[in-house]
């Protein structure tokens, strides 16, 4: 046993893919104390808010501020304020106000401004250009004239008592505040979803119930394929016919099909993880049923096994003892087979909407399906739904090279 432990972990691809699926279980066991709640949480008042460090603002103005002189803080500042839309107008602009931008690049903010600031004026009227545009650039101009000249700006509020508006604070271009001392703070590394709710908490959620499942379909499928599969290769005969006819059966019809016709009509109310799990796998013991037939056939006529069977032994000694130990690492690649194929169908099933229910518990298919019909992938908000893929891939990654590992380990024909 030690010296097939030994074997196993010699083995380059299984160790590599163990690590990348020991990592992903210790990120799920850890970022819950670093990060506590619930994960279906809706935290934001928006809808997919980008990935970043978010300070309250109201909580800042109170804050203590400290005076820094930055460099370029201006030029830093349009820079973000404008985006490359309105760089292209403002070009636009210029060119049709007939100024030689030719040798203008929109990404120089400096030479951008300049041009700007030195033809640009709200009276020229355009031809053509109709009153809305005109509009447009006025608030462009505006907005720019008010990052780049205007020093402070003024934080008021309105006396219950009399109505007047009076000024409680001004903050200058040069006042910055420590982020240890405003009081609310928060970090979404990965943003929020459609419904306000933080994706990586919700990621890290949802792998575990992807695992689980994956887990409980690969161990059902696989007990259920193993048990099926022994009777018809040992025994043989009717029992053997008997179980190929329904085995031949669901060979015949397409798995999956069979599974969304059977979640289909399950109520969704009473779609569990659990049940989508044990659903998966009692419609997935097909192919390991027949691989273990296959394998029981060429080993119940060795001489162990007569042996055994002369010397009077039940036949459920013969098949623990004397059958089943030749047989464990096809078993436990089989397994491992199952349960990246149980995480595959789950996620499948909840991307057509036939997953486990939505108030429950977030899985990686689930996910999918919420940044799906959101139009997450249309909008640009590509943290709602690529690390959710990535994962998936991972996880099916991982699963896949730890199989691969162990065959190379166990079928002789594979040994370099």
């Amino acid at each position: 046993m030690k010296n097939t432990i030994r074997q196993v972990f010699h083995s380059p691809k299984f160790v590599v893919g163990f690590c990348i699926f020991m990592a992903i279980l210790l990120t799920m066991l850890v970022y819950p104390f670093i990060n506590p709640g619930d994960p279906l949480k809706m935290i934001g008042l928006g809808t997919f808010a980008e990935p970043g460090t978010y300070v309250s603002m109201y909580d800042s103005v109170g804050a203590p501020f400290s005076t820094f002189k930055i460099p370029d803080a201006d030029v830093k500042r349009l820079d973000k304020l404008l985006t490359q839309e309105d760089r292209a107008k403002m070009r636009e602009w210029l060119e049709l106000a007939q100024v030689d931008v030719s040798e203008l690049d929109v990404g120089d903010m400096d030479s951008l401004l300049a041009m700007w600031k030195q033809h640009y004026d709200p009276e020229i009227r355009i031809p053509g250009m109709i009153k809305a545009v005109r509009n447009y650039y006025i608030r462009l101009n505006n907005s720019i004239l008010s990052a780049s000249v205007s020093d402070t700006l003024k934080v008021t509020d309105t006396d219950e008592a009399t109505g007047e508006t009076i000024e409680k604070t001004k903050i200058s271009k040069t006042d910055y505040v420590n982020v240890d001392d405003v009081a609310n703070v928060i970090s979404l590394p990965l943003g929020t979803d459609n419904f306000g709710r933080d994706t990586l908490k919700q990621l890290v959620a949802a792998c575990g119930v992807s695992i689980s499942i994956g887990l409980i379909a690969g161990a059902v499928a696989t007990a259920l394929g193993l048990l099926l599969g022994l009777l018809a290769g040992y025994l043989g005969g009717w029992v053997d016919d008997f179980i190929m006819f329904f085995t031949n059966i669901f060979t015949v019809i397409p798995s999956f099909v069979l599974l969304i016709l059977i979640n289909y009509s399950i109520n969704q109310d009473q779609r569990g993880a659990g049940t989508v799990a044990l659903v998966i796998g009692l419609t997935s013991w097909v192919w390991t049923t027949r691989s273990v037939r296959s394998q029981v056939i060429s080993l119940r006529n060795r001489d162990h096994v007569n042996l055994s069977r002369l010397s009077g032994h039940s036949l459920p000694r013969i098949i623990l003892t004397d059958i089943l130990p030749y047989i464990a690492s096809y078993v436990m690649m089989a397994f491992i087979l199952q349960v990246s194929s149980g995480i595959l169908a789950e996620a499948q099933l909840s991307l057509l909407g036939l997953g486990p229910k939505t108030t429950e518990v977030p899985t990686l298919g689930l996910m999918m399906n919420w940044a799906m019909l959101y139009s997450a992938h249309l909008n640009g908000s590509w943290w709602a739904y690529f690390p959710v893929i990535l994962v998936i891939a991972l996880i099916s990654f991982s699963l896949n090279l730890m199989n691969t590992g162990l065959d190379q380990v166990f079928n002789p024909t594979l040994r370099e």
